[in-house]
């Protein structure tokens, strides 16, 4: 994502490298054959072959793509810092500018599919930086090198597919196919295959071509649909700041918990300035990013949306903070305590336990998901720690005082 990469930071939506967890893998084979195999491919699903020959016209083997993607940076920064960052006051005022600049076409996109302005300029916001910066790499190109290489081929082979797909349409041509490193087009930067899916009209002039690179409607229309097919809920919130007790069944915070507010607000949690949560609404989880002294959120089923469009928990849950803050919620609070992240390293170390206690399978690699969380959980629990999915160096210690 180009807003990412202007900053220092970089997160494929692609999924991770086999190599990275730890199974070896060989690319074999010349580039040039390998190439002849997908154009034979293509055209036995039946993509046109002047569509292929312009779409792969060019096209070599790009090593700097390879070693992109294999130093991927692995941001350990907090939701704090991270969101700080990212939802600036400068982009703040330029979403609110945005958001009245493009009033009409953001209505009509809400009525079609049920997604909020303020959603899509978010991300429009975090992805391109408001469209400022779009990427300068051929997509074409990008994903083919990374298709051939044997560590995400059965990812990207697709995705190349559908890239010549969209020639074969006529929404862009291979010269305007310029983007990131890991092939994302437009001012929303959507993959190959969900531009090929979900590509939508949003600026009504009716002519058949949906051209996300230049048409602003048109990205927030395709941005709009890819959420529906995400599963965006009409008329529903997706993430609300709220304050939590001191000291509660910390092991109710896991995002596949949905309670009803009420049930919640029997647990002691409450608006940010210590009122009684709404009555009614969605079911919710709590949502703990920094763990239990920092910030926390209900999420509700829209946000499992915001996962799908990019599944790191810090990201996503900064674009929907982003679009709250745009929808008039005030800046989120610290947490009542300061939390320590453990670093890359102490990451790692800290997943080779989890491994060797046997609350994972997977390899270290030093990032903090889903998986990470789920087995941090379990050995907090077992531990007789504060059970709230966050790596503390207190876990850290408790682990390596069972060594």
């Amino acid at each position: 994502m180009a807003a990412f990469l202007a900053s220092g930071l970089t997160w494929s939506l692609a999924p991770a490298p086999a190599a990275a967890a730890g199974v070896p893998c060989r690319t074999s084979g010349s580039f040039e054959s390998w190439l002849e195999g997908v154009k034979a491919q293509a055209r036995a699903e039946g993509v046109p072959n002047s569509a292929i020959e312009a779409g792969l016209a060019g096209v070599a083997y790009d090593p700097a793509i390879i070693r992109r993607d294999q130093g991927q940076g692995v941001f350990q920064q907090t939701l704090l810092t991270f969101a700080g960052r990212m939802v600036s006051n400068d982009r703040m005022v330029r979403g609110k500018k945005y958001l009245a600049q493009y009033s009409g076409v953001l209505s009509r996109i809400e009525a079609t599919y049920g997604v909020p302005g303020e959603v899509l300029v978010a991300f429009w916001g975090l992805e391109t930086d408001f469209g400022s910066d779009m990427g300068k790499y051929h997509a074409p190109t990008a994903v083919a090198t990374l298709a051939y290489d044997c560590r995400r081929a059965d990812y990207f082979r697709p995705e190349l597919i559908d890239l010549l797909r969209i020639v074969a349409r006529g929404d862009l041509k291979p010269s305007e196919m310029l983007g990131d490193w890991a092939g994302e087009l437009g001012h929303l930067m959507f993959t190959p295959t969900d531009l090929y899916r979900y590509a939508a009209d949003g600026d009504g002039d009716g002519d058949g071509r949906i051209n996300v690179m230049r048409s602003v409607p048109d990205a927030f229309a395709t941005g709009a649909n890819f959420l529906r097919g995400l599963g965006w809920r009409r008329g529903e919130p997706w993430l609300e700041e709220v304050s939590v007790p001191a000291d509660m069944d910390w092991s109710q915070a896991d995002l596949e918990n949905m309670l009803p507010r009420a049930a919640w607000s029997r647990m002691g949690v409450r608006t940010p300035a210590g009122g009684a949560l709404a009555a009614g609404g969605p079911p919710a989880a709590l949502l703990l990013p920094m763990g239990r002294n920092g910030p926390a959120f209900l999420a509700y089923p829209n946000f499992k949306a915001y996962l799908g469009w990019n599944k790191a928990m810090v990201y996503s849950t900064t674009a929907a903070y982003f679009a709250a803050r745009l929808d008039g919620a005030p800046a989120m609070s610290r947490g009542r305590a300061t939390v320590t992240p453990l670093t890359t390293e102490q990451m790692r170390h800290l997943q080779g336990l989890l491994r060797s206690a046997g609350f994972t399978r997977d390899a270290p690699d030093g990032r903090f998901g889903q998986g990470t969380r789920a087995a941090v959980r379990a050995a907090q629990m077992q531990l007789g720690l504060p059970a709230d999915g966050y790596p503390t160096p207190e876990l850290l210690s408790a682990l390596e005082g069972r060594r």
